[in-house]
């Protein structure tokens, strides 16, 4: 595929949203090739653009979903969309949002899906159709060599960690912080940092005793070789693809339950060390 080359003076904002419409034009040649020798399975009617599925993504998260340095789209999520999109013989379009705009903007008809891992929770199935498919856990990173080795949650006690501000991990981090003091363990030092990349950074500098994030994360820096993962799959819980339309939701199910039996859904999530959804694909929300 050819880079994409943005001019210098637009501003960084700027820079991500062409980015992100380029490089989707550039990836979506094959799709509109399909989507022109098949059947659409969702009516115009129920789409924000006729023959188009068009998704909303944070593609700030690697190795979930990104844009690598020539302007790519990747990851897990981003492939994950592309394939829906061709088995429902759709155009796919992916629009970059901010989390707290994902929702509003679904129900303002912005975009037919959110694809972002959205926790499933039952105030969002109250207002939501969502399809649970992969579990997000927290993996604790080491240094390769560190001291003593973390091989139990408890073995954090008293230690320095790192993890992303305002994410999962730091909120299950404070959850575990209560538990060490109502049972009389010294609490960790919890330093928040603005994404993983710091995250990580604290712990090759030496800042921190270990640093902690989602499991697809960890997985991708020690395949590196960088850091250890000395824990994994803590506290899993369902990431879903959101939709606001029934009809929608019920056809996406459709392609994924396929996925589901050819295999292709599980070689995706294992290529990114992701845990599956219990349940199967399904679809929950208002009335289901």
């Amino acid at each position: 595929m050819a880079p994409i080359t943005l001019p210098t003076s637009l501003s960084r904002s700027a820079r991500r949203a062409a980015t992100l419409a380029a490089a989707a034009a550039v990836c979506l040649t094959a799709g509109l090739a399909r989507a022109e020798t098949c059947q659409p399975k969702i009516a115009d009617s129920h789409l924000v653009k006729p023959g188009t599925f068009v998704m909303a993504t944070s593609p700030t998260l690697p190795p979930m979903a990104y844009a690598d340095q020539k302007g790519v789209l990747k990851g897990l999520r981003i492939e994950l969309g592309y394939e829906v999109a061709k088995r429902l013989c759709l155009k796919p379009e992916y629009i970059s949002a901010e989390y707290a705009a994902m929702i509003p903007g679904l129900q303002g008809k912005r975009w037919d899906m959110i694809n972002a891992g959205l926790f499933v929770t039952p105030e969002r199935t109250k207002i939501l159709y969502m399809i649970p498919y992969e579990n997000l856990a927290i993996s604790i990173s080491t240094a390769v060599k560190s001291g003593a080795p973390i091989t139990k949650l408890d073995d954090l006690s008293g230690k320095a960690v790192s993890t992303d501000i305002g994410g999962y991990a730091e909120r299950k981090m404070r959850d575990l912080n209560k538990d060490f003091e109502a049972r009389g363990l010294k609490p960790m030092t919890i330093n928040l940092f603005d994404g993983y990349a710091t995250v990580y950074q604290a712990l090759r500098a030496g800042q921190v005793d270990a640093a902690v994030s989602i499991d697809p994360v960890a997985k991708q820096y020690q395949d590196r070789g960088e850091f250890t993962h000395a824990l994994s799959r803590l506290y899993p819980t369902p990431g879903s693809l959101a939709f606001g339309d029934k009809v929608v939701a019920d056809a996406v199910a459709e392609v994924m339950k396929d996925m589901e039996k050819d295999g292709y859904l599980d070689k995706l999530l294992g290529e990114y060390g992701v845990g599956r959804a219990e349940g199967g694909v399904r679809v929950l929300g208002p009335n289901t």
